[in-house]
């Protein structure tokens, strides 16, 4: 009864979500705190306080009727409105109420997307290392992914291959900056760069989404910034979740925001609505839309990932490890020392260091490593770290 592509997903499985599951089993067996899982991009900070004030206060307040009830496929005006108008003093792009979609998360809004966009065998562009599952979501819609390879140790992407890898077949192009895995920040010209190809294809008729996935946006450090694509090239649609800035991965809650000069967008945003309906989403969660309401101008507290990540590095520095230093998001990304990322990761459970080989992100020979845990996790695998070192030098040495 199951689906030969639902049997091939089985199969392939999530890296991250086998690793997760793993740690689990490992935890009940040697103790949770004898367990070190840098598996799982699940913040380690509780949601802010006044986010819960938020909730309490919305149940205490609002009608219950509405509040409890279908609202537009869209979202609540009022919530469309207020992220609308804090988008446009952010980026300078002047975003209307109907240009924003609520969604069931980043993943529930680029799945309403690809769903509107993309025809049979239509191609969509990413750059490696990526979040694994781009290419499940394009391929659900019978989609193609199409890689630019991976330029380490930068890890930017390459305007050169992207206008190589741009065929007539091109829907869209994937930009995710900080970037999961690799908590790489792309520079401004970068983006720039990106987006002159891009329109360098619209000149000659062809016009391509630029999917900006920014779950990551406010989790920057060193003086960093995510540089707004949506100014530099018309065809953008933002793709944003709460899942990291509130710590609300649980809640499922984010938007689209779709450019207001965007190519078709009468139609694109009448699709988005009719797409949220018959993948089953229907709406984004009403309690969590009315709870951003109150919680759009919260300070983002990107400290404690700072620490983490200094942490992990000075430990990463004393055993060996080559990696590189992230500006955003909260993963570093770690070359293995053994040929096969795979087998390293292997060799790190045998230390109960949980690892995501980095072959599920188009990059073999690295692996991620999610610091958004407790400072204790990372204090403790110290000595693990140390020990899988010396065990990837025998084996190597051994070879």
């Amino acid at each position: 009864m199951v689906t030969r592509q639902m049997r091939q997903w089985i199969s392939s499985g999530s890296a991250i979500r086998a690793m997760f599951e793993e740690g689990k089993q490992l935890a009940r067996r040697y103790g949770a705190d004898n367990v070190y899982d840098f598996s799982l991009g699940n913040p380690s900070l509780p949601a802010p306080e006044a986010v819960r004030e938020a909730f309490c206060d919305v149940l205490r307040t609002c009608d219950p009727l509405e509040l409890h009830g279908y609202m537009s496929n869209s979202g609540y005006d009022d919530v469309r409105a207020a992220i609308a108008r804090r988008l446009s003093e952010r980026d300078g792009v002047a975003y209307r109420a109907c240009d924003v979609v609520m969604t069931v998360g980043a993943a529930g809004g680029m799945n309403v997307l690809l769903k509107s966009i993309l025809e049979p065998s239509d191609e969509v562009v990413v750059f490696a290392p990526y979040f694994g599952e781009y290419r499940r979501y394009v391929e659900n819609y019978g989609g193609i992914l199409v890689e630019c390879a991976p330029n380490p140790p930068a890890f930017l992407p390459d305007p050169k291959e992207l206008a190589a890898k741009i065929s007539p077949r091109t829907k869209a192009v994937i930009v995710n900056t900080p970037n999961n895995p690799t908590g790489v920040v792309y520079p401004r010209a970068c983006i720039a760069a990106i987006c002159d190809v891009l329109q360098s294809f619209r000149a000659r008729g062809q016009e391509i989404c630029l999917i900006s996935d920014e779950p990551y946006r406010e989790l920057v450090y060193d003086g960093a910034q995510a540089t707004p694509i949506a100014p530099l090239y018309p065809n953008t649609v933002v793709c944003y979740s709460y899942s990291k800035s509130l710590s609300l991965p649980g809640e499922r809650i984010g938007y689209l925001a779709l450019h207001p000069e965007i190519a078709d967008g009468d139609a694109l945003r009448d699709a988005c609505n009719v797409a949220t309906r018959v993948l089953g989403f229907v709406n984004a969660p009403s309690l969590q839309q009315k709870m951003l309401l109150r919680c759009l101008d919260l300070p983002i507290d990107v400290s404690a990932y700072d620490d983490n990540r200094r942490a992990l590095c000075e430990i990463l520095d004393a055993c060996g490890l080559e990696y590189v230093k992230p500006q955003g998001a909260f993963y570093l990304f770690v070359r293995s020392p053994l040929a096969d990322d795979r087998a390293f990761c292997e060799t790190a459970k045998r230390e109960n260091l949980l690892l995501v080989p980095g072959s599920g992100f188009g990059c073999a020979g690295w692996v991620r490593v999610a610091y958004c845990v407790s400072m204790r996790t990372i204090r403790r695998s110290a000595d693990a770290f140390a020990r899988l070192a010396r065990r990837c030098a025998e084996i190597s040495g051994a070879r």
